[in-house]
């Protein structure tokens, strides 16, 4: 007996070795079927919030998000910044600004544990924009941070504080459009002393960083619609190095898989390799988005991403929405922020809807925060000390919410839900069912949440208690709700939360 055991044990061992399959995980193929496999980890279902972050050479002009695209636009706001700046595009071009961003204040574990405090428990700095421009020790592209501009591995610095204090770490890639997005970079003025002098993007000496002639067009900024092989395999050879070199646990495109022939595969060997990083489980999230300029998606391959969007409802599956606190993504010295109330508001609703936030943060050239963006860190990191329980590590509930603002399903470049006192969102954790009310009464002390009223679907009530508020509340449950007489004094700024105990 004990033989034919140590036979047949053996006899498993060696068939996953021959399958190079991780102890108890699985092995993944470049296919949709295979791919429809893929089980969203449980560290991406607790953690509800990320940073984002968008930095690089950009950064140094601060008028414009696509600033390496729109400054080769004649009259463009960019393009009138960059000649008053630094010079005509023809003589002085993106690859000239790459040498003033030098990253001189650069301190990861310091701003790492800033996102902590605020509640982020993943952090995914941007590897690569629409610019082409690696912040990686990069294998492929000469033009990356460690050969010019702040002459460090960028990626690498980030990795490390990020495991340092806890948190999962992860890389967006976005040069999977590089050979449209820089088309302009071949152009030249229509108008002017410099009209028909070519910019510098039509240099060949630069083919590499504006990427090659191709016949995009000036007006396609997104996926390239008949992207040679050659481009497809820098785009394969340089995603994969990244993986390779970062190891991320979570990982980003702009869009849906590129390009089907060599990202299926990129794909599958990133969920093998994840696994074999962790001993044979799966920790691995790809966000993609469903989009019809930017590659491909199926549902249930991946996590959905949805850009400056939200559901309107509850999705069994974990989604995430990433936006950022201003409008252009890297930091614009005169940008428009959103309020700490809004990104608290948006944060709950999207948890309330078994989703997650990533929330892009904007450095400075020099990679400090601004004043907006350290305040709202700050104001995050207040409102997270009294009602983050409510938060991370819980699920939905029966219900998302209730209230009179609606969401919809849209791109937005802003948040425009003003939500009123009538507005909650539920989610649970154990025993506990927690109602955030997403703003205070202006008038009066009492609130009533319609949706826990007697005969609904949380059943007879036991408790209230508010977070962060010591002492017992005044409350009833009746037929037309749960009503709940607040302190006078509020618990924290922003939303606030009421802690619920279902008797039995």
């Amino acid at each position: 007996m004990m033989k034919s055991r140590s036979f047949r044990l053996l006899t498993f061992v060696l068939v996953l070795t021959a399958l190079r399959l991780p102890s108890f995980g699985q092995t993944f193929t470049p296919d949709w079927t295979s791919l429809e496999q893929y089980k969203c980890p449980e560290w991406f279902r607790d953690a509800k919030l990320g940073i984002f972050l968008h930095w690089g050479p950009s950064s140094v002009a601060a008028v414009d998000g696509w600033y390496g695209r729109n400054m080769y636009i004649q009259g463009h706001k960019a393009y009138q910044y960059h000649v008053k700046t630094f010079g005509h595009p023809s003589r002085f071009g993106f690859k000239d600004l790459i040498p003033l961003w030098k990253a001189e204040r650069f301190d990861p574990d310091a701003l790492v544990s800033l996102f902590k405090k605020a509640g982020a428990r993943f952090v995914v700095p941007v590897a690569v924009h629409h610019d082409n421009f690696d912040l990686w020790d990069s294998k492929y592209q000469r033009w990356n941070a460690v050969n010019m501009g702040p002459k460090k591995d960028i990626i690498a610095l980030w990795k490390k504080a990020v495991l340092a204090q806890g948190l999962r770490f992860g890389v967006s890639t976005h040069m999977d459009r590089t050979l449209s997005w820089f088309n302009t970079s071949r152009g030249a003025d229509k108008t002017g002393p410099l009209a028909g002098v070519p910019y510098d993007g039509a240099d060949s000496r630069y083919a590499d960083l504006y990427g090659p002639p191709n016949s995009e067009g000036m007006d396609w900024p997104y996926l390239p619609k008949n992207a040679p092989e050659a481009w497809r395999k820098v785009w394969y050879d340089r995603t994969k190095d990244l993986i390779d070199k970062a190891r991320p646990d979570f990982l980003y495109f702009d869009g849906g898989i590129p390009y089907v022939d060599v990202g299926l595969p990129l794909v599958a060997q990133y969920y093998n390799d994840n696994q074999a990083w962790h001993g044979g489980r799966l920790e691995a999230v790809l966000a993609l988005k469903k989009t019809k300029v930017s590659g491909a998606y199926r549902e249930g391959t991946c996590v959905q991403d949805l850009e400056r969007s939200k559901l309107e409802g509850i999705k069994p599956e974990p989604w995430e929405t990433d936006t950022s606190i201003n409008k252009p993504w890297f930091y614009e010295r005169n940008g428009v922020y959103i309020s700490s109330n809004e990104v608290i508001d948006m944060l709950a609703d999207i948890v309330s809807k078994n989703g997650n936030l990533l929330l892009n943060i904007p450095l400075m050239a020099d990679g400090t925060l601004d004043e907006p963006s350290a305040r709202i860190l700050a104001d995050m990191a207040a409102w997270m000390a009294v009602n983050g329980e409510a938060i991370f590590a819980t699920r939905p509930w029966t219900v998302f919410g209730e209230g009179p603002t609606a969401i919809k399903e849209e791109y937005s470049e802003k948040i425009k839900e003003a939500f009123t006192s009538a507005d909650f969102r539920f989610t649970t954790k154990g025993a506990a069912l927690y109602a955030i009310g997403l703003d205070w009464p202006k008038t009066g002390s009492q609130v009533v949440v319609k949706t826990l009223g007697s005969g609904g679907p949380a059943g007879k009530i036991a408790d209230v208690g508010l977070l962060g508020a010591p002492g017992k509340l005044a409350w009833a449950q009746t037929a037309d709700g749960l009503a709940v007489t607040l302190p006078d004094r509020k618990p924290c700024d922003f939303a606030f939360v009421l802690k619920i105990r279902k008797a039995g």
